[in-house]
Order: C-alpha cells, then sequence, then structure tokens
C-alpha cells in the first residue's frame, strides 16, 4: 500500500524517471521513460541501466555510477554536463539528468529524472551556426561580465583562443585605460537593458592579445535566459573607417583653409584709424562649405572723416566669397572718392546687377566728428544699433531699401547728428540669425548685450567679445558667417577751428592770417610756410573757380595738421600740366610734393580738399621743412593752380 502513492507520483512526474539500486539494475520506471527509450516496462526492469547509455560511455559509466553511490548528493538537471541518451532502436539523443540518492530498507537507490533536450540542443547548434556567421565578432557575457560566449570572428578580431575567453571577465578586451569606468557602465546597461545601435556616437577602442589598441564600434542587446540575462555585444573594428574619416577630415581642414585664406584676402583687413577705437570680428561658418560673403571695411576719408562699410552676400561658398571679394575692392575704392554713401550703393547696384543671380545687403556711412554727424545708406541691410553715452541703445532711424542687385531702386542716405563718445555697432545675419528664432527678437538681444557689455567695461575688444559669448552659447557652431564691428564715435577735437570767407581774391590774404594766427596759438610755428603755401594755392582755386560758401577748416590730432577748404562748387580739381612760362597749373603737383597725404571729398554744399602735415617731432623734422619750403618759393611765387 506504501508504494501506490510513490507509484502515482512517479507517473505523473512531467520526466522520464528511472530508479536504480546501487549495482546499477533497474527497479522501476515511468510511462515517461517508455516513451522516451522506446522499451516496454517488462524490457527495462532487472536489467543494468547502462541498457539506455550509449555503448560509447560504457567503460566509463559503471565507474561514475558507483562514484555517485558513495558520493550521494543530489545532482541538479543539466550541471553542465554533455549526456547522452540510447533508445531500442539504437538512436542516441541528447538528455539532461537529476540525480537523488532515496535510501530504503532494502538499502541505497537512485532516482535519475532523464530529460530528451534534443529541441533545446538543436536550437543552441542554430544560434552557434547563426552566431558563427555573423559579420561582427560576437561576445555573450553574464550579468557579472564573464564572458559565455564568443564566435570565430572575436578569435580572429582580438587574437586570443576560444578558451582563453570563455570564463574571464569581459574587461580583458578593453584597454587598461578603461577598466576603472567600464564595470560601472556595465552595471548599469545591465539594470537599463535596453538595446543600442551600433557606434551610438560613442568613442570605443578594443584591446588585442598583443597589447594594441583599435577602434570600434559595439552594439548592445540584453538575451533573457533562464540562468538570468545575458548581454550581446556586436563588435566592429572600424579602423580603416577612422582611417578614412581622419583622411577626408584632413583634405576638408586643407580645402577650408584653402578657401578661407581666400576669402580673408579678399577681404583684406581694415588699418587702425588714428583717434578712433574700433574692434572688429569676423568668425566663418563651422558648417558646410565654410566661407561666404561677409565683409567690412574702415576707410579713412581725410579731415577726420572715416567711412564705414558692412556688407554681405546672400549663399554661402567661394562664388559668395569671390564677389564678395569685387564688392569689396569696388567700394573701396569708391569711397576714397569720397562718393556720397547714396551714389555709392547706386554705383555697387550696377556692379551686382551684373552679376547673374546675387543679392546683396549693404550699409554704408561717413563719420564726421568734427560735426559729430552721421550720414547714412542701407540697401537691406540690418539696423544699425547706437549706444549713446548714457549707455541706452537704440536703433538707428534710417530708411532701409531693397538689396543691391534688384536694380532700378534708389538709394536714400540720411544725416543724423550723434553725440560724442556713442558706440556704433554693425553686423551680419549670422549674429542674429538662428532657424528657432525671430530675427526681431534676436536683434533686440543683440541690443541688450551691447547695453551690458558697454557699461561693464570701456574697451570695445573685451565688449564684442562679450556680445559674441552672450549671442553665440556654441562658438564651434557657426551655422553662417559672423561679423561684427563696433566703433566709438571720439569727441570733437579741441583743436579744431574754422572760418568762412567770401570767394573774393582778399579771401587768400585772409586765409593765410587766419592761417598763421592759428598755428601760432597752437605752437605748430615749424609748420606755418608750407601749411601756408598749400592752402594758399587751394583758396586761390577756389576763388578762380568756385562760388561762395568758402571755409578754411584746420584740426589738429596727436599726429597730423589737418587743412580743408570747402567751397560751393561740386567740380572736383585735376591735375594738369603746366608749361614753363605758365604762371598756373603746379598746385596739385605741390600737394603732392609736400603734403603727407591729400584728397577731394563731395560735401553737401559742394566739395572739399584736404591736405595733412606730420607734426614735427624734432629739430631735423623742423629744418627739412624749412628747407622744403624755401625751395618752393625760389621756383613757384604762389601762382593759382
Amino acid at each position: 500500500m506504501a508504494e501506490e502513492p510513490f507509484r502515482a507520483l512517479l507517473e505523473a512526474a512531467p520526466d522520464a524517471m528511472v530508479i536504480v539500486d546501487d549495482d546499477g539494475v533497474i527497479r522501476l520506471i515511468n510511462a515517461q521513460t517508455e516513451t522516451l527509450f522506446g522499451y516496454p516496462r517488462s524490457e527495462l526492469l532487472g536489467r543494468p541501466v547502462e541498457i539506455l547509455v550509449p555503448r560509447r560511455f560504457h567503460d566509463q559509466h559503471p565507474g561514475h555510477r558507483l562514484g555517485y553511490s558513495s558520493n550521494q548528493q543530489v545532482r541538479p538537471m543539466g550541471a553542465n554536463l554533455e549526456l547522452y541518451g540510447l533508445r531500442k532502436d539504437g538512436a542516441e539523443f541528447p538528455v539532461e539528468i537529476s540525480l537523488s540518492p532515496l535510501q530504503t530498507p532494502d538499502g541505497l537507490l537512485i532516482s535519475a529524472a532523464v530529460r530528451d533536450v534534443s529541441e533545446r540542443k538543436a536550437a543552441e547548434a542554430r544560434f552557434r551556426a547563426l552566431l558563427e556567421a555573423a559579420p561582427d565578432a560576437i561576445v555573450i557575457v553574464d550579468d557579472g561580465g564573464t564572458i559565455q560566449l564568443v564566435n570565430a570572428q572575436t578569435e580572429a578580431l582580438f587574437g586570443y583562443r576560444r578558451e582563453e575567453l570563455l570564463g574571464h571577465q569581459v574587461e580583458i578586451l578593453v584597454p587598461q585605460r578603461f577598466h576603472h569606468h567600464h564595470p560601472s557602465h556595465r552595471h548599469g546597461y545591465v539594470d537599463n537593458r535596453r538595446v543600442r545601435p551600433m557606434g551610438a556616437g560613442l568613442d570605443l577602442y578594443g584591446l588585442r592579445k598583443d597589447g594594441a589598441e583599435f577602434p570600434v564600434e559595439i552594439s548592445l542587446s540584453p538575451l533573457e535566459t533562464p540562468e538570468g540575462t545575458l548581454v550581446s555585444a556586436a563588435i566592429r573594428d572600424v579602423s580603416e573607417r577612422k582611417a578614412a574619416e581622419a583622411q577626408l577630415a584632413e583634405l576638408y581642414e586643407q580645402q577650408r583653409h584653402v578657401a578661407l585664406t581666400l576669402q580673408r584676402s579678399l577681404m583684406g583687413s581694415p588699418a587702425a584709424l588714428p583717434g578712433m577705437d574700433t574692434s572688429h570680428r569676423y568668425f566663418p561658418a563651422r558648417q558646410g562649405p565654410g566661407v561666404g560673403g561677409d565683409w567690412f571695411d574702415l576707410i579713412a576719408l581725410g579731415g577726420g572723416r572715416v567711412g564705414v562699410l558692412m556688407g554681405d552676400v546672400m549663399g554661402r561658398g567661394l562664388e559668395a566669397a569671390a564677389v564678395m571679394g569685387q564688392l569689396r575692392s569696388a567700394s573701396h575704392a569708391l569711397a576714397k572718392t569720397g562718393m556720397p554713401p547714396w551714389q555709392l550703393m547706386h554705383a555697387l547696384d550696377a556692379v551686382v546687377s551684373e552679376l547673374p543671380d546675387q543679392l546683396v545687403t549693404c550699409c554704408y556711412l561717413i563719420l564726421d566728428p568734427d560735426d559729430s554727424a552721421l550720414t547714412v545708406c542701407s540697401a537691406g541691410h540690418l539696423p544699425v544699433l547706437l549706444v549713446d553715452p548714457t549707455g541706452q541703445v537704440r536703433r538707428l532711424p534710417v530708411p532701409v531699401s531693397v538689396p543691391l542687385g534688384v536694380g532700378e531702386v534708389p538709394h536714400q542716405e540720411t544725416r543724423l547728428t550723434i553725440p560724442p563718445e556713442s558706440v556704433l555697432a554693425l553686423y551680419t545675419d549670422g549674429l542674429v540669425e538662428t532657424p528657432t528664432s525671430d530675427i526681431e527678437e534676436q536683434i533686440d538681444a543683440l541690443a541688450i548685450a551691447l547695453e551690458k557689455a558697454t557699461a561693464d567695461t570701456p574697451c570695445l575688444e573685451a565688449a564684442a567679445d562679450a556680445v559674441l559669448a552672450a549671442l553665440l552659447p556654441d562658438p564651434q557652431d557657426y551655422a553662417d558667417d559672423v561679423t561684427l564691428l563696433l566703433a566709438r564715435i571720439p569727441p570733437a577735437p579741441v583743436t579744431a577751428v574754422s572760418a568762412l570767407l567770401p570767394a573774393q581774391p582778399v579771401s587768400v590774404g585772409a586765409g593765410r592770417r587766419f592761417l598763421r594766427g592759428t598755428l601760432s596759438d597752437w605752437d605748430c610755428e615749424d609748420l606755418t610756410d608750407t601749411a601756408c603755401l598749400l592752402a594758399s594755392e587751394l583758396l586761390t582755386n577756389s576763388v578762380r573757380h568756385a562760388c561762395d560758401p568758402l571755409l578754411l577748416r584746420l584740426r589738429r590730432t596727436r599726429d597730423e595738421l589737418h587743412i580743408e577748404v570747402c567751397d560751393g562748387s561740386p567740380v572736383l580739381p585735376h591735375a594738369r600740366t603746366a608749361s614753363a612760362d605758365e604762371e598756373s597749373g603746379r598746385g596739385l603737383a605741390l600737394l603732392d610734393q609736400l603734403a603727407a597725404t591729400w584728397g577731394t571729398l563731395p560735401t553737401q554744399e559742394g566739395k572739399a580738399v584736404w591736405f595733412s602735415l606730420p607734426l614735427p617731432s624734432s629739430a631735423q623734422l623742423r629744418e627739412e621743412s624749412e628747407e622744403s619750403a624755401a625751395e618752393v618759393r625760389a621756383t613757384d611765387r604762389n601762382g593759382p593752380v
């Protein structure tokens, strides 16, 4: 009666159950055993258990069985052994066997639960075949980082034999410099358990058996198994690709350097303007071709006047840079003639109209610090910002016409009075234009940054850096060229005087007397003879060929004396060759010989002709000036041009 419940339990077991005595004789089986091995119960009971074991194991099996009988420990299913059963028809099949000792009044019995794992082994074989067929090295580790499985590509890639890797920590394949952080990264991934695609934006490296490092890409996938979570790592050597990328990057940088060198040579570097504090920044785009069409220029126009120019050719690349170079050269040459802003814009418009599919924004202004006056013309360019001496920022009220290249549209200039010590800010759209924000809001943000920067420091260089830091949080990712120009309006010189004269012959003598008296007051007597000689030539020209108003203006800077004669005629003087017996025609030749610089400038009333003389810094300069003036007086007696 006691055996009946036991037999019922035996028959209900899901696995084949075989119970043998300590001699290895089968004493009891269940129906699953008959089904699994193909024997009827009567053919197994009383037979040695080796009937169910393949013949190739018969020599070793009795020793293993006797060893277990002596040990008598429960052995769980599987136990990492490769075991096989033998069916009645002679077919072998893989099995897992768990063993349990049973103490009975008749002696020791051993219960063996036998499970057919053919399907699982077939699945494992298919998995291993897929693993071996994978193009990448595959390394499978458990949640403790121990390598459980690798494929042939892993052996070839890392230089280890398979048995040298299995059972070792995966850090054997990781460079030593990453060992400190790698376990924490590995544990973090096990906790997260998300698929990470190949690459994933990380710079990763592997370590070969010979100690050589190499760049890799690794994709990670979690594998849930009955034994716990495994992590499958597909590893790809990207040494060739990285080398190609480095070569391409080097070629790109070389081409970029050539393009930027070309662009900077076309843009030029404006010379520093004496007496005027300026700061400028230009950064080429960090995306795409890296060159564009931004340019700016500072032009000394004489008499203390300064031309400030900023433009932007729409588009990117070498074509935009080439167009910028043409326009920069043309605008600089035109500005040097003293051309007013509206006329310069009209001339540039004609140039751009001849270029196919080009649009250009441009702003040109002329600053006259003696009058604190600013004449501005803007062709589609962004507003000019002004920081007044109180620190308030505002946009200059300048009408903005269409960009250059549209053609047949007049460009209007505006004359404004600007307080001395104010700061002008000109810029291009790369500083304020972003894909996600309104450009008007960005200009307002620029105004706020400019107000704060100029309040924090009087240095325009530091202010320019502060503005860029506020507007461009990522200085290495410019989507477009960035240009910023800051210029401080100089204070009106205390050593600047003028005299209004009628366009009559007596004005020549009156002008000389005014000039002598002023130079005496300024302690510049050493320049009197030369200055009076040249001023007399200009005054005589204006009396003969021009009309009222006639203005003689003198200004002194730290290094130079500027003298200017303005009249009501728009006709600019031109040099001509005088014969030996003529009394006129040598005035401009005298300017070329004696003046440091000279030029002409159209004005609202007519024109201005100016020249400058360097202030003497030693007795030698005074002596040279006197000798030069004496020579001129001996050959020319103040005849008109």
